[in-house]
């Protein structure tokens, strides 16, 4: 998990796997879409590759990249202990109100009911 997080930290990488997200490309189109060097973008790719986000296949002289997200599964798991627990919150203050709003509603009923009869 340490590897993946390192590796997602950098923007170009970041920018880099959003780009994958869809479909495979070689490592001279993700490079000319930066306006850093090629070696510099060759080097992000190398840490995406050896954090096992990206792999790399040879096509004759092209390299195409493609995303891996399987490697993010263990930081997915290890960040929902953070996301889960708000959302518990969310949910349980939701259910709160519903069961608020039917009581309520089920007063009124009450109420109406009565005024009914004695009219």
């Amino acid at each position: 998990m340490d590897d993946v997080a390192a590796a997602i930290a950098d923007p170009v990488r970041r920018d880099i796997l959003v780009m994958l997200r869809d479909k495979r490309l070689a490592a001279g189109q993700i490079a000319e879409r930066f306006a850093i060097s090629r070696p510099a973008v060759s080097r992000h790719l190398r840490v995406l590759r050896d954090s096992g986000l990206v792999r790399d296949t040879l096509v004759g002289r092209r390299r195409l990249y493609e995303l891996d997200t399987s490697r993010f599964a263990g930081l997915i798991e290890w960040l929902d202990q953070f996301t889960a627990t708000n959302w518990e919150r969310r949910l349980d203050a939701l259910e709160t109100e519903v069961h608020r709003t039917r009581r309520e509603r089920r007063q009124r009923g009450r109420t109406d009911h009565r005024q009914e009869k004695t009219a």
